[in-house]
């Protein structure tokens, strides 16, 4: 159903000080609209924390929205200290005493500015001309006015349309029931949409709270991986200290051995040259007798002494070998390429807790 204004409204270009004092007026009038009903604050007005202003039933609407089990109630039905909701305007978290919704001061100020509105325009309307009334007009009936509604097509029409029109097979209601049901209707949605909000609302600060704590976690869990590797290569490092003094021992202990051989051979060495230099002088003795008597029963004796004392003792084939401190640190290498996060089972429901690394065994 198509219908039109009864009257034209004013032209873009105009102007003059009515226009501006209704412009002004009109400035008013939303800043005294409610946020949550979008109607004019009605009396009383509450004051939030935040400085916003609410009309109490609403205050109350979304206060019950917020607590819709009934949790923030005590068994005598006062209100728990310590109940909340948020402000629809800016989502500030409005904590309640024990007088709740009551508890909230008034603002008096907000009040009587509507009180003086409502006079401002209550007179602004009784100087306006009776023949310019904001009506809405049926296009199919000329001077009927849109005063019923068609439930079956869901438009507005007029009487004309029902008794006689396209509209009087069809199920009608007044126009002004159906206005007031629709605005509750729709008061009741904004009532459950800022609910919802709420909840919503309190989903993301529990989804940003796991991510500080998911944060947190991880660098504890960062901070102890590290200080068990700590502990791993200190462990390998003291043992590799154990094993090269194993073998700097050893190796001390040949050294030694061998070192002593060689003084040994080297002072047996010095003194066969020495015998042998005294035999090759006594060869030039040119008496036979005093060569054969002194000097060759003598050096013969030495030489035969020095053959007996002789020592042809080495160390054992392979004794500079250091083969048997060899080790097979492939298991070990392996053990520790394997470490990796242990994953527990939680309680009876089976739930599963965080992954933590194990590292007793090592």
């Amino acid at each position: 159903m198509n219908f039109a204004l009864g009257c034209k409204p004013p032209s873009a270009g105009s102007s003059g000080p009515g226009a501006a004092r209704g412009a002004a007026m009109e400035n008013l009038e939303k800043q005294l609209v409610c946020p949550v009903c979008l109607e004019m604050f009605s009396k009383p007005v509450v004051i939030l924390p935040c400085q916003h202003n609410l009309c109490r039933k609403c205050a109350s609407d979304i206060f019950q929205e917020a607590n819709p089990l009934g949790h923030a109630r005590g068994s005598s039905g006062v209100v728990v200290s310590g109940s909340r909701f948020r402000c629809p305007s800016c989502r500030h978290e409005v904590v309640l005493d024990r007088h709740g919704i009551y508890g909230l001061q008034r603002n008096l100020l907000v009040e009587n500015i509507i009180d003086l509105y409502r006079q401002q325009e209550s007179s602004r309307l009784l100087a306006m001309k009776p023949e310019q009334p904001q009506q809405l007009m049926c296009e199919d009936h000329d001077d009927e006015r849109i005063n019923i509604y068609c439930l079956s097509c869901q438009t507005p029409t007029c009487s004309m349309c029902k008794v006689f029109g396209k509209h009087k097979d069809c199920e009608v209601a007044p126009l002004d029931s159906v206005y007031t049901r629709k605005k509750v209707e729709l008061s009741d949605e904004i009532a459950m949409l800022v609910a919802s909000n709420d909840h919503i609302q309190g989903h993301i600060s529990q989804m940003e709270e796991m991510c500080h704590a998911i944060e947190e976690n991880g660098k504890q869990q960062r901070e102890q991986l590290a200080g068990h590797f700590d502990r791993l290569v200190a462990t390998l490092e003291e043992r590799k200290l154990e094993l090269v003094g194993l073998i700097s021992k050893e190796q001390d202990h040949k050294l030694k051995r061998a070192r002593s051989l060689i003084q040994r051979y080297g002072d047996e060495l010095e003194a066969a040259v020495a015998l042998v230099e005294s035999a090759i002088r006594s060869m030039e003795e040119p008496h036979m007798s005093a060569f054969i008597q002194q000097n060759a029963n003598i050096i013969l004796e030495r030489m035969a002494a020095t053959s007996r004392t002789s020592s042809t003792e080495r160390p054992e084939l392979g004794y500079e070998s250091m083969n048997h401190f060899t080790i097979d640190a492939s298991d070990a290498a392996a053990a520790l390429m394997n470490i990796d996060f242990c994953s527990g089972v939680a309680d009876d429901e089976e739930t599963e807790e965080e992954s933590e690394v194990d590292f007793t065994s090592f």
